[in-house]
């Protein structure tokens, strides 16, 4: 034994080779302050070792390293910028001295390999992976740019036009592709992995390799001439800007900072690494994004938790409703492996949900994601019935009628008289009490929400409800079903909206009363789409939620929260709905819908929309961008924290993750608690205050005005 660490240690094998173990005491291996310490201690032992010919890397669990321990970063990016500084460079020194044995290295890749796990087998000379492998540089998901030597070895390793793409768009490689680009030397069997590795490092030994001109490769200056430097860096520039835009600035440093290296060696490259990752680690963006990745982590770890308790396990399930969304979930189903039933009363309701589905696997077909197999498997695994008693035998069954009380009252009661005893019903619902719903029902405690987002196979989120009489068992059954199809599931208390659209709806409301004062709606979509980052304005995704929709949930809430969402006298949502413009599903709504010359779908703001607000609303005016922000914003904040300290959602972390994975909340922003944050929470105390006087939706409780007080944070409150 040459070295020993709690994290990895470090052998003598024959021949003169010596093998760094990674094998942390987690489930998996990864850089925590920890681990980069005793990297720098085998690396020492190593060099000073007079036996050693010849270092093989590998990792002793089924996977590499996953890269650095998130878990520190908030703590380390709190720090002074000069610290971070010290921190990083500390840091990355520890894979140069790595780097800088005097003999050959070799990383032998099997499973994840990503962020400092890849940075770990760029300071290899020589690399050879399994068939298992994924490799990639993912920080600017993060927020973050590579920090452990990435921004300057991968480019050396592979070219800077195929390094920027990594980086920038974060995307692992798998092994054969890998190969293919150059960062990897091999690819074999992973029963292969460690001989092939031992047998390349002794041809080094010997060598057959020259290991020293590849190190040198990675420790030069790009070999790019000026007109070619120019032309790969101003493409990279172009391409990066039209891709991530303007809100995050990780992708945008890297080409900075990989174009300002290109003329450098090592050390001097390193040092522009260590300053863009600290001035990245310090802004707002990042800040948010490392907060999604963990708040990300709490919900999975939480959901895996919940389902493992579960005591029944889905081998069928039905949907009932065969509409676009019930079509949506039975696909979902079915595509995951789940065999379904959908029911429905007409046969052309059944006829649209297997369309739904067919076209679904038809687009991914185009794109090359679904192949034939999956497509006849997919579709195989969904039998339409007319019938009650085809669902007789099903575990779970999933009701997706309209959005009625009580036909969906009636449906509940006659699936609970088809189905056994233990099985599992539920709503999809976006708004209607399931206190109310389980009342239809004679065993309430099988009985929870379900609530899926339109479109259903793209947006992640599922919104489990708990209803007053909900068993546990329900819940985790329902949370394991969930997992099972490939989403995320957020267990909330039941409530007028539950959580998403019960903070849906006061934003709508800032965004109708600030239209009535005089507000251009194209003007506040752009400011919340450019400015804030919303993929849709207010009046864009009204239009394409519904006005029907909209206007019949404005309702539900203003029933179940009348104390601050009674609807609005001639709200120009309601005005739209009387008018029968009900948007996209019909083509005219705040905008008018049609196809351009090249057949592709196009908007343009309704004339006849603003002639049907003009005598109900004030003078065209504009407002200045944190205005509108603000007075759109304020009313989703507050109804959210609400939702935190009345117990419908558990912990602001997994509020953020449901707006995010149920909305599109901008992810640089982190979540709309993320957001008040980031502003500070005496800030936003200060802004609420200032638009108090426009009703409820803008007063802030007492609760956050004390947390402001005391210099509190939500997320304290979410581990």
């Amino acid at each position: 034994m040459i070295y020993a660490g709690s994290s990895l240690k470090v052998n003598l094998l024959q021949d003169g080779i010596a093998e760094v173990v990674f094998d942390a005491q987690g489930s998996v291996n990864k850089f925590d302050r920890q681990t980069v310490a005793e990297l720098d201690q085998a690396a020492s032992a190593l060099k000073n070792h007079t036996e050693v010919k010849g270092v093989l890397v590998r990792s002793a669990k089924s996977t590499f390293i996953v890269g650095a321990d998130i878990t520190e970063f908030t703590e380390l990016f709190d720090m002074a910028e000069a610290e971070v500084l010290s921190w990083v460079a500390s840091t990355s020194q520890v894979f140069d001295h790595f780097e800088d044995l005097p003999f050959p290295t070799i990383a032998a890749i099997n499973g994840f390999a990503l962020g400092g796990g890849c940075e770990m087998t760029l300071a290899c000379d020589l690399r050879v992976a399994d068939t298992t492998a994924s490799i990639g540089l993912p920080e600017v998901k993060l927020g973050l740019m590579p920090g452990f030597g990435g921004t300057v070895r991968l480019p050396r390793l592979i070219g800077a036009d195929n390094a920027l793409e990594w980086m920038t768009t974060g995307r692992d490689r798998k092994a054969a592709k890998a190969l293919a680009e150059g960062a990897v030397d091999a690819v074999v069997a992973p029963e292969k992995l460690v001989d092939a590795a031992i047998s390349m490092l002794k041809d080094a030994i010997a060598g057959k390799f020259d290991w020293q001109a590849r190190r040198a490769q990675k420790q030069a200056p790009l070999t790019l001439n000026k007109n070619e430097s120019m032309m790969s860096f101003s493409t990279a520039k172009a391409m990066v800007f039209a891709q991530a835009g303007k809100h995050y600035p990780a992708p945008h440093m890297m080409v900075d900072t990989v174009a300002n290296a290109a003329r450098l060696e090592r050390d001097g490259a390193l040092k522009l690494e260590n300053q863009g990752f600290t001035k990245l680690a310090k802004t707002d963006a990042a800040k948010a994004q490392v907060g999604i990745f963990l708040a990300d982590q709490l919900v999975k770890s939480k959901g895996k938790k919940q389902a493992k308790a579960s005591t029944k396990s889905i081998k069928q399930t039905a949907v009932l409703g065969a509409g676009i969304m019930g079509g949506g979930i039975a696909y979902q189903s079915a595509v995951k492996g789940t065999p379904v039933i959908m029911k429905d009363i007409n046969q052309a309701a059944l006829d649209l949900g297997l369309k739904e589905a067919a076209k679904i696997l038809g687009k991914g077909m185009e794109r090359g994601k679904v192949d034939a197999k999956t497509m006849a498997a997919t579709l195989n695994n969904i039998v339409p019935t007319l019938e009650y008693s085809a669902i007789k035998d099903v575990d779970l069954v999933i009701e997706a009628v309209v959005e009625n009380p009580k036909v969906k009252g009636i449906v509940l009661a006659e699936t609970e008289q088809h189905v056994s005893d233990d099985t599992v019903i539920c709503s999809n619902t976006s708004t209607i009490s399931i206190n109310q719903l389980a009342k239809s029902l004679k065993k309430p405690e099988r009985f929870c929400g379900m609530h899926f987002f339109n479109p259903v196979h793209k947006m992640p989120l599922v919104e489990i409800i708990r209803g007053e009489k909900t068993s546990e068992d329900t819940i985790s059954t329902v949370v394991a079903a969930t997992l099972a199809m490939g989403k995320t599931p957020i267990v909330v208390n039941d409530c007028p909206g539950f959580l998403v659209n019960r903070v849906l709806f006061p934003y709508f409301a800032g965004f109708s009363k600030l239209v009535m004062d005089g507000a251009d709606f194209v003007a506040v979509d752009k400011v919340m789409e450019k400015v804030f980052g919303w993929p849709m304005g207010p009046a864009y995704l009204l239009d394409v939620v519904g006005m029907d929709t909209a206007d019949h949930a404005s309702s539900v809430m203003a029933d179940g929260i009348p104390e601050r969402m009674q609807k609005i006298k001639n709200d120009p949502v309601t005005l739209l709905y009387q008018a029968q413009r009900l948007g996209q599903k019909n083509g005219k709504g705040f905008y008018n819908f049609s196809l351009d010359k090249r057949g592709k779908p196009a908007k343009a703001a309704a004339d006849e929309a603003y002639e049907l607000f003009a005598p109900h609303c004030a003078a065209k005016r504009d407002f200045e961008a944190d205005e509108i922000i603000a007075r759109v914003m304020i009313p989703m904040a507050n109804e959210a924290i609400r939702c935190l300290e009345e117990g419908i959602v558990a912990s602001a972390a997994e509020a953020d993750m449901a707006l995010l994975y149920g909305l599109g909340f901008p992810p640089f922003r982190g979540g709309v608690f993320r957001y008040i944050e980031t502003m500070g929470l005496a800030n936003f105390v200060t802004l609420a205050d200032k638009y108090a006087d426009l009703g409820p939706i803008y007063q802030i409780t007492d609760g956050v005005r004390e947390m402001a007080a005391s210099g509190k944070s939500y997320f304290s409150q979410s581990a």
